[in-house]
């Protein structure tokens, strides 16, 4: 009971966050800027990624019997790594986004036009799905030799291949490269990108302006620490070596809590975000009446 009590907290503070700052961004002119455009497909992602998981483990959690039909555990492998796999990419779109805005302020209109930014956020979304299938494809189609309990909250790539009758190891290495592919060439680039922004800021005269600076790419560094950090435990390690509770907890640590941190981090850390709740908020309510 404390744990289901917990998640549906939890989980009910990511739908309220998520959708709270779709409809800031959305309604509030003032935001209609490529960071925030990228933001609003980042509470997309976390609101779909959360409840593809999130509700099938509160039912298992108030039921004895603990079960996913096949189909659901197969949609729910999909689902979760297309959407983890996509943030993955948007994570690193961002902070090209910050880069660009940092280091090459007089040039951002230009660069960041609305048109690459609707294909950087296509690409993305297409590629993270892509990913899915091909891991997806390695994952199921590995022999089971009716071993069906899986051991975990959800249907995930690590507890799913534990099921299997046959020597892992190479499919463990065709995953490992798609992980390489999604999970540490994005964060080197994020890492590269802010190299550059730091040297930048550092750079700024203006005490004001290094704070605004440090401010906004700070919640984005908290978030991508988070995200990266989990994902990374989870996927870039043998499974012989991951501790089984451990690896649990883990995976119930990205995809869940940092959900319904994201919005937190954005909104306390995010001066104009606050002032266009504060702008917004009032006037929804004010309609409603």
């Amino acid at each position: 009971m404390p744990l289901f009590v917990f998640l549906l907290i939890s989980y009910t503070i990511t739908i309220f966050g998520n959708v709270s700052i779709m409809t800031v961004c959305i309604l509030d002119p003032k935001l209609h800027t490529p960071m925030y455009f990228f933001l609003i497909n980042l509470s997309i992602l976390d609101l779909c990624y959360t409840t593809s998981t999130v509700p099938h483990i509160l039912i298992n959690i108030s039921h004895h019997k603990k079960t996913i039909s096949y189909g659901g555990c197969v949609a729910q492998l999909i689902i979760f790594l297309a959407l983890g796999a996509t943030e993955c990419l948007i994570l690193v779109v961002m902070s090209f986004d910050r880069y660009v805005a940092i280091c090459r302020p007089l040039h951002y209109v230009v660069i960041m036009n609305p048109w690459l930014c609707l294909r950087m956020a296509a690409i993305s979304w297409f590629i993270g799905f892509s990913n899915s299938v091909l891991q997806s494809s390695l994952t199921l189609n590995m022999p089971r030799c009716g071993h069906r309990e899986v051991d975990h909250f959800f249907c995930e790539v690590p507890a799913l291949l534990k099921l299997s009758c046959a020597d892992t190891k190479p499919i463990e290495s065709e995953l490992f490269f798609f992980s390489v592919l999604i999970l540490l060439i994005p964060v080197t680039l994020i890492i590269i990108s802010y190299g550059f922004i730091v040297r930048a800021v550092l750079r700024i005269k203006s005490a004001e302006g290094r704070r605004k600076a440090f401010g906004t790419c700070g919640s984005h560094m908290i978030v991508v620490s988070l995200f990266y950090g989990t994902a990374i435990y989870t996927y870039l390690q043998p499974s012989s070596s991951m501790s089984k509770d451990w690896g649990k907890m883990v995976s119930l640590f990205y995809a869940i809590f940092t959900p319904m941190l994201n919005p937190l981090i954005y909104s306390l850390r995010n001066k104009d975000m606050n002032e266009s709740f504060k702008r917004v908020m009032p006037q929804i309510f004010l309609c409603k009446k």
